[in-house]
């Protein structure tokens, strides 16, 4: 169990919730870190008096550091503070909840300083995966996963001694806003539509992510490197109701499901205290009331995002940094008015076929086909 925290995006929906889960449980908060929402940082601050604090936005940062002077907190600014934040002396476990690529290098920091990391950020996994992983074996460390689904196949899996019994892992998606819509319906969609999740409250960009379908894609991409399944063994299934949150199948067709609340608290305490279980300040399921649980087959032409990220991982190399890289700035634009709805799948899936697989053999490689991808993007948008 986590004994010290360093939390990363503590001013996002994850972070929050994660401070709701360690102020109940008594966790002692060595770093906090966030992008540029320094009002909310300065009130957490002040509340669980960690170490370090650390901004990403650089002029954010040094308004922050005249706000808390009367207190003993340092500041830091940059990709460098969010790094000094990941390596904290005092955290025994780093929580990554920033969103976008900004979380790679966090997370390689914490491992090669020994913490253990629990994973909120997809794309450490999706662009570093084959870096991440292999240096966490070397430092031995654990990863623990925040995603619900990623939390549930972990749950499941606890009570699974031989690996080689399991036969697949299958994601739940809720479907997001646009579940059973064609093409021509989602053709003249808005950031505003889009941005109505039916069960879960998230950031903006997880929250698109959802309605393309993109964030199943990029999970579906972690999956296979947290479980060492080949990308064949992991499927994805609609279930609307968000109560099971993730299956496992084993070799003789039996399954095992986690069941919930749509509460991020759930996997995010479960990250913390892992091994252990403890009371939750989550709501108790009622299966009586739940009523009916429904499960469908995902429309991959419609939401090609999911279609995209299949074919990166089968390509493997640097083709998933490039879909998320794609991704990242589609989104950017979509909300600001630039792009379509249907043009992010469209991205996405050019920045895939046109990424060579490569091969990784540093950081440096992920952020040239992270920054090719993003460039294409811009690129495609100017030229409309």
């Amino acid at each position: 169990m986590t004994t010290n925290l360093s939390i990363l995006g503590s001013t996002g929906s994850i972070g929050t919730q994660a401070l709701d889960v360690v102020r109940k449980l008594g966790i002692p908060v060595s770093a906090l870190a966030a992008h540029h929402n320094i009002d909310l940082l300065e009130r957490q601050i002040r509340e669980y008096r960690p170490k370090i604090a650390a901004v990403y936005d650089e002029s954010a940062a040094a308004d922050l550091k005249k706000r808390i002077k009367d207190t003993s907190v340092k500041v830091y600014a940059g990709m460098d503070g969010l790094c000094q934040a990941a390596g904290c002396k005092d955290a025994d476990t780093v929580l990554n909840a920033v969103v976008g690529m900004v979380g790679l290098q966090p997370t390689l920091h914490a491992i090669e300083e020994n913490k253990n990391i629990a994973l909120a950020n997809k794309e450490t996994l999706v662009a570093g995966g084959a870096l991440v992983m292999q240096a966490a074996k070397e430092k031995g460390v654990q990863i623990l996963p925040v995603d619900s689904e990623h939390s549930a196949i972990f749950q499941c899996l606890q009570g699974c001694p031989d690996h080689q019994a399991l036969k697949r892992l299958i994601l739940t998606a809720s479907g997001g806003p646009f579940y059973g819509k064609t093409r021509k319906e989602l053709k003249d969609v808005t950031p505003e539509q889009a941005l109505r999740h039916p069960n879960w409250n998230m950031g903006a960009k997880v929250t698109i992510d959802s309605a393309t379908m993109m964030n199943k894609g990029l999970e579906l991409i972690e999956a296979f490197w947290l479980f060492d399944m080949p990308a064949n063994s992991i499927d994805v299934v609609v279930h609307r109701e968000s109560i099971i949150h993730s299956l496992i199948e084993y070799q003789d067709h039996s399954m095992i499901a986690q069941l919930g609340v749509p509460d991020m608290r759930i996997p995010i305490q479960y990250a913390i205290t892992w091994p252990n279980r403890y009371p939750s300040p989550v709501s108790q399921l009622d299966l009586a009331k739940a009523g009916s649980l429904t499960f469908f087959e995902p429309d991959e032409e419609t939401f090609s995002c999911l279609r995209a990220c299949k074919r990166a991982i089968e390509k493997g190399g640097l083709a998933p940094a490039a879909a998320n890289g794609a991704n990242e700035v589609a989104v950017q634009l979509f909300l600001q008015g630039k792009l379509s709805f249907l043009d992010i799948g469209d991205l996405v899936e050019q920045a895939v076929f046109r990424q060579t697989a490569g091969c990784i053999s540093c950081l440096e490689d992920i952020l040239q086909a992270d920054n090719a991808a993003r460039e294409f993007v811009l690129g495609s948008v100017g030229a409309r």
